[in-house]
């Protein structure tokens, strides 16, 4: 696609940026160095404008000044940030900054040993407070077992009275003849059996 500018074909498009592949619009009437020259400006020679010799003279007298001016503030600047830099290494700055770094010293190892202090005001707290919740948990723990100790005592005097209370049905020797009497007066038959609903079913004799 071209357009016509000033009696020239120009493509409305130009590869701007060939490596990236990028495409865009070229600005209105501006032309590249491939172009060809103008039909207007194809017999114009360029000719350097005239020089007046006593302005070429003045200003390069001004421009030597200048540049004499110029190079001198550089100097000044430059002597007055070495002395500068002697003072600070050398110097009475330097005594100044010494003391400076002194004082901070100080107050930070004032700071340091504040910290220090505080830091140990809480461990100890800390550790205090973890042996008051272990002798808690260790004095709960001796509760329970002497809980648990005393329960298994009741529950084995419990037993023992059980047990003495069925000792009185027990057969001796000083009460066995009495008991075979009892069971020869009162005679017992086991001889039955038990139904699926669990009811005892005696045996019957056929006459």
């Amino acid at each position: 696609m071209f357009q016509a500018i000033s009696g020239r074909s120009v493509p409305a498009v130009r590869l701007l940026a060939p490596r990236a592949g990028v495409l865009l619009e070229t600005v209105r009437g501006r032309k590249s160095r491939t172009d060809p020259k103008a039909k207007s400006k194809e017999g114009r020679i360029k000719v350097p404008p005239p020089v007046d010799p006593v302005e070429m003279v003045v200003i390069n007298e001004r421009f030597a000044e200048y540049k004499l001016i110029m190079r001198a503030l550089r100097l000044e600047f430059k002597e007055g940030m070495l002395r500068k830099r002697y003072e600070q290494e050398t110097g009475s700055m330097a005594e100044e900054r010494a003391r400076q770094e002194a004082e901070e010293h100080r107050a930070l190892m004032a700071w340091n040993q504040t910290e220090n202090l505080r830091m140990l005001q809480v461990r100890q707290l800390r550790i205090q407070r973890e042996m008051e919740e272990a002798q808690a948990k260790k004095k709960e723990e001796i509760e329970r077992k002497e809980q648990a100790f005393q329960e298994f005592i009741k529950e084995k005097e419990k037993e023992i009275l059980e047990l003495q209370e069925e000792s009185k049905h027990f057969i001796t020797m000083e009460n066995l003849d009495q008991r075979i009497e009892e069971a020869l007066d009162n005679p017992k038959n086991y001889n039955f059996a038990i139904d699926k609903e669990g009811r005892v079913v005696k045996q019957t004799v056929l006459q």
